[in-house]
């Protein structure tokens, strides 16, 4: 049997077996060996009756009535299916008395007169076989039951050990995989050294106990989805050289009562056996909600009880065991304060979306294992994808090797990134979707009120891209912008400027064609989030102050928020709508004064996007600085009013 072994760093070097199979358990299950030994007794036992019935040779029935006659017949046990007994007559072979098997016509009285009047020793009884009639009636029927039963918990997902398939579903990271460490994984740089300290803790405990700390319990890993939770587990079991448990919150949880604690006790009680090691629990809040919460009757649930048995179990191991606790969840927010306190979750590492920094060493990453064009710039790659996490830019690069592969190129050039990015951030083109002639004419112009008004506030960020060919679901067309740094705050200017640019659209259809349409939906509802925002949560209102009003759920790393709970009166509430409305309507005269200053660079614009369908944002600008300066401005204080 393969063994590993693991230095603890106090001298001593225990052997830990892993490679141990779970057919070798099975077979040592006492359970199974008294199950052997039965079926076993009763396969002998059948066999017996086969061979006794073997030495008995069959004769027909009318040679039995003869043997009768002739008094040959020494006694006969005779059944409603057989005849058995001894002949007067010896076997010439063993010189023993002959002993014969017929099957009578059918039982009658006649036959028992003819014996008794000829001194044949008989006697009736019924057909017991007793074994046969226990396998066909009791044994088969239950036994395909058993079988059907456990069929259908395998399929409902309940597998592993013991009848009710109570067992853990506990993954231990093999040795003979590749590994995966912290040179694999690009930025994160905070998280990895967080990560880095408890793997040395595994390594060499002295270290900390010399300076009479502790390695810390628990290490929960926070942050929005595909920013690397998971890989960054893998790559701690890669560098830790100890034995690494995986199981994924879900898989405590199943349909009989007790299963989710029993596999918790069995979980730690594993990990105590092959200490040093470490347990990793994917997709925490699945099972480490606050409790109280989703239980409609108020009771402890199934969840509750398997949290409760995790709580205690973190308490009470000892961290010299060297057994540390890995998690990972993007709803810290939702988790039992009870599983957050020290001593149990001693450590939070947060595993946010990179920087721009981060996001160039991802991109660099993954496009090693690229054919890349000379005109690849990973550099304005990472620029136009802010916000994106680690997931979406290997989805990007992916993206961008299927559309290399579609117009049958031998590399991935800037175009192939360009398109791929238009594809994640407004979805697939929709060449097929053909627009009118009266709405293509109407999307050029709400689009290149975007693009003007965002050229022209003062803190707009720079136009990349202008494009009126359908995508997704229902745009008809997009203008995005590339950001020139990365920014954590906004002021009350910016989020002004922001209104304008959602507004221009529908402000340039109704300057333009007298009428706005339904295109402008999501811009509005974007816009009108952004004034309640500065009203009821910035303090932005002059008549309300610096106050906050309504409490909102947020999901603070999923980027949701949830419904407000309302705690003002009447009367406030409608002084929000006014300021609310006060806002996107100073805003709405502004963007409608820029455009009808700019009214001949705004025809221009729409005539180079529906003549070329997609614009970038130098031609933007080359088209504002052909036709000069317009009217003159409004001063800068009155665009930030």
């Amino acid at each position: 049997m393969k063994k590993t072994k693991f230095n603890l760093g106090n001298g001593k070097k225990p052997e830990i077996e892993l490679n141990k199979t779970t057919s070798e358990k099975f077979w040592q299950n006492p359970n199974f060996t008294f199950w052997i030994y039965l079926i076993f007794i009763l396969i002998s036992f059948q066999f017996y009756q086969r061979y006794q019935q073997a030495r008995q040779q069959e004769i027909p029935y009318s040679e039995f009535l003869t043997h009768v006659q002739n008094q040959e017949v020494a006694e006969a046990v005779v059944t409603d299916r057989l005849i058995t007994g001894t002949l007067t007559l010896s076997d010439e072979k063993t010189g023993q008395p002959r002993r014969f098997i017929t099957v009578p016509l059918m039982w009658n009285n006649d036959l028992a007169m003819t014996l008794e009047k000829q001194g044949v020793k008989y006697s009736v009884r019924q057909n017991t076989n007793w074994l046969g009639k226990f396998l066909f009636n009791w044994v088969l029927p239950f036994g395909l039951l058993f079988l059907f039963w456990g069929w259908m918990a395998k399929r409902m997902g309940s597998m592993g050990r013991g009848m009710l398939n109570i067992g853990n579903k506990i993954h231990i990271h093999p040795n003979n995989l590749p590994k995966v460490t912290f040179d694999d994984v690009a930025g994160a740089e905070e998280a990895k050294q967080e990560l880095k300290e408890s793997v040395d803790f595994l390594k060499d405990p002295s270290q900390i106990q010399e300076l009479g700390g502790r390695m810390p319990k628990g290490v929960l890993m926070v942050g929005p989805p595909g920013t690397g939770k998971t890989l960054l587990a893998r790559a701690v079991a890669g560098e830790s050289e100890v034995p690494f448990f995986s199981i994924s919150g879900s898989e405590f949880i199943e349909m009989f009562v007790g299963v989710g604690a029993a596999r918790v006790r069995e979980l730690f009680e594993q990990a105590r056996q092959k200490a040093p090691c470490i347990i990793f629990i994917d997709e925490l809040d699945a099972i480490g909600r606050s409790r109280g919460i989703g239980s409609p009757m108020g009771g402890h649930d199934e969840r509750e009880q398997t949290l409760n048995q995790i709580l205690s179990e973190m308490d009470g191991f000892d961290p010299s065991t060297g057994v540390v606790v890995l998690a990972a969840t993007n709803r810290p927010e939702i988790l039992d304060k009870a599983l957050l306190r020290a001593g149990r979750f001693d450590r939070q590492v947060l595993v946010d979306k990179p920087d721009l920094r981060d996001r160039k060493a991802i991109l660099k990453l993954h496009a090693e294992k690229l054919e890349m064009g000379d005109d690849v710039d990973l550099a304005v790659v990472a620029q136009r994808t802010p916000g994106f996490t680690g997931a979406d830019l290997e989805n990007i690069c992916n993206e961008a090797a299927i559309q290399a592969l579609r117009r049958k190129g031998k590399a991935v050039t800037m175009k192939d990134f360009e398109a791929a990015i238009d594809r994640i951030i407004a979805g697939p083109e929709k060449k097929h979707r053909a627009l009118n002639p009266e709405e293509k004419h109407r999307v050029a112009f709400h689009e290149s009120g975007h693009a003007l008004v965002a050229e022209t506030v003062p803190t707009g960020e720079p136009v990349h891209k202008v494009s009126i060919i359908p995508r997704g679901i229902a745009a008809l067309g997009f203008t995005l912008q590339l950001p020139v740094e990365e920014k954590f705050l906004s002021t009350e200017a910016e989020l002004n400027d922001q209104i304008a640019i959602l507004l221009a659209g529908r402000v340039a259809e109704e300057i333009v064609f007298g009428d706005i349409s339904s295109g402008a939906a999501n811009d509005l509802e974007r816009a009108s989030e952004i004034a309640r925002s500065m009203i009821t949560r910035l303090g932005m209102s002059k008549k309300l102050g610096p106050l906050t009003y309504g409490k909102h759920q947020e999901l603070q790393y999923l980027g949701i928020q949830g419904q407000e709970e309302r705690n003002f009166s009447e009367a406030t509430a409608q002084i929000i709508d006014e300021e609310t409305r006060q806002i996107v309507e100073e805003q709405h005269q502004r963007t409608i004064d820029i455009l009808t200053d700019k009214r001949k660079v705004l025809d221009a614009l729409a005539a180079r996007l529906e003549e070329k369908e997609v614009i970038s944002g130098e031609e933007v600008k080359e088209v504002i600085g052909s036709i000069g300066p317009e009217v003159e401005q409004p001063e800068e204080a009155a665009l930030n009013t």
